[in-house]
């Protein structure tokens, strides 16, 4: 079984899908935790030397730390709303707290400097559409450097690719300190919509590619529902949407540069197609979701 891709059940033990630690990863600096609580149920964590977004996957939250409160409506379900969200800092107790259930997901990086906790409200959240054509997607940037500067080391943003199209395309790398591009770690947290296009499902699936380009990473995987992958190097993309089944997934950024960034390359052998975009119409399925609702 491939290393980078994690599918459910290979990283928790427990009733929580998902806890990645850089340890577990492999790696330095980037981890992500996605907790499930039950209706009335609290959780107290310590950050540690991780700084996080508190960041409703589904049902809404309080965070209590540092003597705040934050009272995260959250949403449905990720196809349904842009959500607000919470950033904790490193060396922290966090006290996440629920009345009627919450999925919740925890990216995280290792991190030198602690700032303080500050919310992100939903209606702050810009929402990109990507691409054209089949490659149209949704970005939902509301952790990315000139949007979300409160933070250490921490990038993350979600995507929405509708069923049939390719997202994280062209692909692309960021292993290097060069003129395009600073070096990341990456996790991809995949959620994949059923039939309904808005509640998650194992049943459909997703299409996620990564490879470098002396061949020794060259891996082609079915994703579905709660799978993680990883990208330590290479070029990654596309992630492609099967028919019938939305994609969501979440980004999680982080890496060695003094500064926030989340540059990258474009595989030179398909960067073209970028060029491509001006010419075709915008898939009218996107943008999926806003800080209000659903769009379509």
């Amino acid at each position: 079984m491939s290393k980078l891709h994690r599918p459910l059940g290979t990283l928790s033990d427990d009733a929580d899908p998902v806890r990645l630690t850089p340890d577990s990863a492999g790696w330095t600096y980037t981890g992500l935790r996605v907790l499930s609580l039950a209706p009335g149920e609290v959780r107290v964590l310590h950050t540690g030397e991780f700084e996080a977004f508190v960041l409703p996957l589904a049902g809404s939250a309080t965070v209590r730390v540092d003597g705040e409160t934050f009272e995260l409506a959250g949403r449905s379900s990720v196809f349904a709303r842009v959500t607000d969200f919470a950033y904790v800092p490193r060396d922290a107790e966090v006290e996440l707290s629920t009345t009627d259930g919450l999925e919740v997901a925890l990216p995280m990086t290792r991190c030198s400097r602690r700032l303080t906790p500050r919310y992100g409200p939903a209606e702050d959240v810009p929402v990109e559409v990507r691409g054209a054509g089949q490659a149209t997607r949704q970005v939902t940037n509301f952790g990315v450097p000139g949007v979300w500067d409160h933070a250490d080391k921490l990038n993350a943003c979600e995507l929405i690719t509708p069923g049939g199209n390719w997202s994280s395309y062209p692909p692309h790398k960021h292993d290097e300190a060069t003129g395009c591009e600073v070096v990341n770690e990456e996790i991809y947290y995949f959620r994949i919509a059923g039939r309904d296009g808005v509640t998650p499902s194992r049943e459909g699936f997703g299409l996620h590619r990564t490879y470098t380009g002396d061949g020794d990473l060259d891996e082609d995987v079915a994703v579905r529902d709660h799978d993680v992958f990883l990208i330590p190097r290479g070029y990654h993309g596309p992630c492609v949407a099967a028919p019938g089944y939305p994609m969501y997934y979440l980004n999680v950024l982080a890496g060695p540069a003094g500064e926030r960034s989340m540059a990258f390359c474009d595989d030179p052998a398909h960067g073209w197609v970028r060029d491509t975009w001006a010419s075709q119409e915008l898939d009218p399925r996107c943008p999926v979701t806003s800080h209000e609702g659903r769009v379509q």
